[in-house]
């Protein structure tokens, strides 16, 4: 049988040491790497059922229950997706938060899916984070309207991402794995145009 390990790749493997480089230097210093293989699971239940309760109790945090919330407790970070759905982000191995999600419903009226494989994660970090992201995203980022451990659904140079702010010089960008490159591609030449000149003016 063949060693699953080798082929569990991100789908930014192709781009691995541009990450691993992709550092600032500078007052405004930013970096960007990749959170690969985390867990996401999409769950679905109605907020108001005895279900939800209990899928809350397996998670040791409510599901949040506003646009923007985030709530998190251990290894889980739970997003709001909407009224009645969530993203679950852990870091715990994906079948047995199925599996554990799924016990607790006990047969409830919930959809609980793994959809780990869906997204992959860009953390971008550092005082010029939100200037770098502000060139390709429409939101209002600032902290008067974007608090910390928040997160929003929007888009990064017109991809559609989910965008989870730590704090205020930490972002996590979530885009849909086929699009990440991109994404990443994007960051990286954005996070270029803080970087310090090589050269003073008129040096050759």
């Amino acid at each position: 049988m063949a060693d699953l390990t080798t082929l569990h790749h991100s789908p930014l493997d192709d781009m691995a040491s541009e990450i691993r480089g992709g550092a600032v230097s500078g007052e405004r210093a930013v970096r960007l790497l990749e959170w690969p293989f985390l867990t996401m699971v999409s769950v679905r239940v109605d907020p108001e059922s005895p279900t939800v309760r209990k899928i809350e109790a397996a998670l040791g945090t409510p599901l949040p229950r506003t646009c923007g919330e985030v709530s998190r407790e251990g290894a889980h970070t739970v997003v709001w997706m909407g009224p009645d759905e969530w993203l679950v982000v852990s870091l715990l191995e994906a079948g047995a938060m199925v599996d554990g999600l799924r016990a607790a419903a006990d047969g409830g009226h919930a959809a609980i899916v793994d959809v780990s494989a869906n997204r992959t994660v860009l953390e971008l970090a550092g005082h010029g984070a939100r200037e770098v992201l502000e060139k390709g995203c429409p939101a209002d980022l600032h902290p008067r309207e974007f608090d910390d451990d928040s997160a929003i659904t929007t888009t990064l140079a017109r991809v559609p991402v989910l965008l989870w702010k730590v704090d205020a010089t930490s972002f996590r960008v979530l885009p849909r794995a086929s699009f990440a490159p991109y994404v990443a591609t994007w960051l990286l030449d954005a996070m270029q145009e803080l970087a310090p000149h090589a050269r003073e003016p008129g040096g050759s």
